[in-house]
Formats: structure tokens, C-alpha cells, sequence
């Protein structure tokens, strides 16, 4: 037995794991993710799709699921270790909580899992570890192992973060549930100018990124709500790449690209043509090693040089669309499957 292996941490979550999206088109869709974007699909299931960037070994992080409403069925955290599903399931049911068991397969390629809405936020989130790793077609194959198929279109590597938005009445409950039962720690935040005490925006990882997931309050004080998705390109010049060769498509543009002041990253907002949810293409950044890092607190007067360092102020009021205030991810699935095609 090794020494570590002697401590028992507890149930922890090891990374943002696969987002299940509803879309009203899926060819649409997929013409974004697989043929612009450069994602793989690994498998489709009648109006399910499965796909991973050129860098995933997993079998998915991307499922679209054809509906009639564009909605986020599901954010999936994957866990440390195969245990620690359970260990999870049982502090959540001694929280009270509401826990559903999603059987090996619900989605293809993945273990069991469990799911339950996120208290003070309302968002459907799963956890899960299991995960199967199949080799790409053989024409697709990269010679490189620590790649799961070469790299194609604008090149997008992995998952990156989950930005989500939730009332200013439940964000600190949110935020903080986060934080105290998934592990996740905050690296940079700020406060409501005219609240204090309540959080305007939380940036947190588990990772050393500065944050795999984000939430945010929502300026219309609705919850559960998508703010993006982000996928991670390699470098800044991928960035400008990606910009120029979307422009020529029939892709709607939200804003970049440009640099945040938090986390140093380049970002680009577009939209998925067939979902309309926003998708964040983001690149750079900096990583935290640092066992004792002390959370940054952005006042108001710096907060907007944290939001764009340069390039065009962000709107972060707005849901998943963006050019009107509801969002299109406000209507939320407490289900084991995803809904039913249209």
C-alpha cells in the first residue's frame, strides 16, 4: 500500500467533466461543434450525439440531444475515485437532498451516476466516475497517444469551465454549497456594490485553472441559468484564428475577442447556430500551485478591467442567448434521460 493511500480525503470532484445540451437542430449543431470547432463524434444514438475534443481520451464531454427546447439538461462533474460517487450520494441524502441514481449507459459510455439540483442554484449537476476510452477511427487517429484524434478544424482541445448564473438572493448559498461540499475553492471574486456581503461573481476550481466552474448573480434575479460553456484552444493566436474563420459562417458573434482581467485568458463568445446557447472559446490564463492561495477580491472600481483587460465590455446580465434577457437556458430537467425529440 502506498503512503498516501494510508488517508482517506473524502469524496472530491476531479474535473469538469461533459455537458448534455439541448438543441432544436442538431445538424446544425453539429456542423458548429464536429465541423468547425473540430470536435469528434464519437457515437450517435437516434437524436443524441456524443462528441470530445482532439485531447479528450474520454468518451465525451459534449452530448446535444435534439428537443424542443434549448435547454442544458445536465452539467456532470467526474469524481476522484469510483467511490466516491456513493460517498457523495449519501452526504447529499444527509443534506436533505433530493439524489437520483442515473444507471450505467443513461448517457453511452459513462458509469453510473447520480444527480440532484444544485441548492440556492436550481441547475441539474451529476457526478460521475466511470468512463470509457475508446481509440478514434483509425483515419482520425493522431500518432501522438496523448491525443485522441488529430487536431481538426478551429482546434478545440477539452471542456474548460461552466459559467452559471442564479438569483442575488441565492447566489451566497450557491457559491458557498459549492465551495463546503464539492471541494471547489475560490480564487478570484467580487461583491455586489449595492448588496454587501452578497456575491456578484465567484470564480473556483478543483483543478489548478482559476476556475472550472464560475457563478454568477443574474441581473433579473431569475435562477438556474446558463451564462456559457467554455472550450480551451491552445494558444491567443487560435483565438484570432477562430474569430476570422467564424465570421465568414453563419455563426452569431456575443463578444471578443479579448482578455479578461481574471484569469488572464483570451475569450471569444459565440453561439451554437442550432442551440443559440453561448460558447466561450477561451485561451491562456494562468494556473494556481500555490496550496495557500488567498481568494482576489476585485473591488467595483478594478471590476471592469477584470471582466475585459482589453476588448469590449462583457454584458453579464443576460442568460445563454444573450440579445434577450431571459436566456435560453432557463427552463431546467430534473430527469434520468434527456427529453423526448421532437
Amino acid at each position: 500500500m502506498a503512503f498516501s493511500d494510508q488517508f482517506d480525503p473524502g469524496p472530491q470532484i476531479a474535473q469538469c467533466g461533459t455537458v448534455n445540451l439541448g438543441t432544436r437542430d442538431i445538424e446544425k449543431s453539429l456542423f458548429f461543434f464536429r465541423d468547425t470547432l473540430g470536435m469528434e463524434e464519437v457515437e450517435r444514438k437516434d437524436n443524441v450525439s456524443y462528441l470530445r475534443c482532439y485531447q479528450e481520451l474520454g468518451h465525451h464531454s459534449l452530448v446535444l440531444t435534439e428537443q424542443e427546447e434549448a435547454v442544458v439538461n445536465a452539467f456532470s462533474f467526474r469524481v476522484k475515485r469510483p467511490q466516491d460517487v456513493a460517498l457523495f450520494h449519501e452526504e447529499l441524502s444527509r443534506q436533505g437532498i433530493e439524489v437520483l441514481e442515473v444507471p450505467a449507459g443513461a448517457e453511452a459510455g459513462r458509469g453510473e451516476a447520480i444527480r440532484f439540483l444544485l441548492p440556492g442554484g436550481g441547475h441539474p449537476f451529476e457526478l460521475y466516475y466511470d468512463m470509457e476510452k475508446p481509440l478514434a477511427p483509425e483515419s482520425m487517429r493522431s500518432r501522438l497517444p496523448s491525443n485522441s484524434s488529430k487536431r481538426r478544424g478551429l482546434g478545440v482541445r477539452r471542456i474548460d469551465h461552466f459559467n452559471i448564473q442564479t438569483s442575488p438572493d441565492t447566489i451566497n448559498q450557491a457559491e458557498s454549497w459549492v465551495r463546503d461540499t464539492l471541494g471547489f475553492k475560490r480564487r478570484e471574486f467580487a461583491h455586489l456594490p449595492n448588496r454587501p456581503g452578497t456575491v456578484l461573481a465567484s470564480w473556483m476550481s478543483v483543478t489548478p485553472q482559476v476556475h472550472d466552474l464560475a457563478i454568477v448573480a443574474n441581473g433579473l434575479n431569475k435562477t438556474a441559468q446558463l451564462h456559457h460553456i467554455a472550450f480551451n484552444l491552445q494558444d491567443f493566436s487560435d483565438v484570432l484564428t477562430a474569430a476570422d474563420t467564424l465570421r465568414d459562417l453563419d455563426v452569431s458573434y456575443g463578444v471578443g475577442p479579448g482578455k479578461h482581467g481574471i484569469g488572464q485568458a483570451m475569450y471569444l463568445y459565440i453561439h451554437d447556430p442550432g442551440s443559440d446557447h453561448r460558447v466561450e472559446l477561451y485561451a491562456g490564463g494562468y494556473l494556481i500551485f500555490d496550496p495557500d492561495w488567498k481568494a482576489i477580491e476585485w473591488e467595483q472600481e478594478a471590476f471592469p478591467d477584470g471582466m475585459t483587460w482589453y476588448g469590449d465590455p462583457i454584458d453579464t446580465s443576460t442568460g445563454s442567448r444573450g440579445r434577450d434577457t431571459t436566456g435560453c437556458a432557463g427552463l431546467y430537467r430534473n430527469e434520468l434521460v434527456p427529453a423526448p425529440a421532437k
